[in-house]
């Protein structure tokens, strides 16, 4: 099992961070790692996401959304052909960052779980790292953006 996890906070309340992780429509526009996302973000149905990490050929897979917390956590589930040779779990969740639900800033923990047997051989940490930081700062820079331009 490999796993990336980073952490991101945000000078914005999580209803605004999780509107633009569900505006799937405007990713190609400012996500420099997740490219594009078809479907809808509802626990059961299949996504169509393209993800291009930095320095690295893309890759388009269909993965299951298995939650949706409104306003706190999204994941999907998919796998390269079977089970268990090259599955992952990713998933993302927001906290307020004071414990209050009114927060006026989050915290971003976004997360991927590899598992099997083809793991050690397809997992580029380095390159998914960098993939995770660049998407969590452009939420980070829509999101704060968005509440300054309503200030």
């Amino acid at each position: 099992m490999e796993q990336i996890e980073l952490f991101e906070e945000i000078d914005a309340p999580p209803a605004v961070v999780w509107d633009v992780l569900l505006e799937f429509d405007s990713y190609p526009e400012w996500n420099p790692f997740v490219r594009a996302i078809e479907g809808v973000p509802a626990t059961g149905e299949q996504l169509e996401v393209r993800i291009e990490p930095p320095d690295s050929r893309g890759m388009t897979f269909k993965p299951t959304v298995v939650a949706v917390d409104e306003e706190r956590r999204l994941a999907w589930a998919g796998r390269l052909a079977v089970p268990f040779v090259f599955d992952g779990y990713h998933e993302f969740h927001l906290e307020p960052i004071d414990g209050d639900g009114a927060s006026e800033r989050t915290q971003l923990l976004h997360r991927e779980t590899f598992r099997g047997a083809l793991v050690p051989l397809l997992f580029d940490r380095d390159r998914l790292e960098r993939g995770f930081e660049a998407m969590n700062t452009a939420v980070k820079t829509r999101a704060e953006a968005r509440v300054a331009a309503t200030a």
